[in-house]
């Protein structure tokens, strides 16, 4: 016997994670709220919320983009 511990070590929690429940849910809640409603540029121009969304959709997904060279 060694006298190791078989189970593998987790780090500690940090930042974040290793904050009271209370005081993450306070901060969560405030989501945004610094950011003055119209100067939010989305919820003024509907059209440019669209365009983004779109541009992250292809660049997450693919967006139809045909695949790149293989190379094998």
């Amino acid at each position: 016997m060694t006298g190791q511990d078989p189970r593998p070590k987790t780090p500690a929690p940090r930042g974040f994670a290793a904050m009271d429940k209370t005081r993450q849910r306070e901060i969560a809640r405030k989501g945004g709220a610094s950011v003055p409603h119209e100067k939010r540029s989305f919820s003024q121009d509907r059209d440019l919320a669209a365009t983004a969304g779109r541009k992250g959709g292809e660049a997450s997904h693919g967006g139809g983009r045909s695949p790149g060279p293989r190379t094998t």
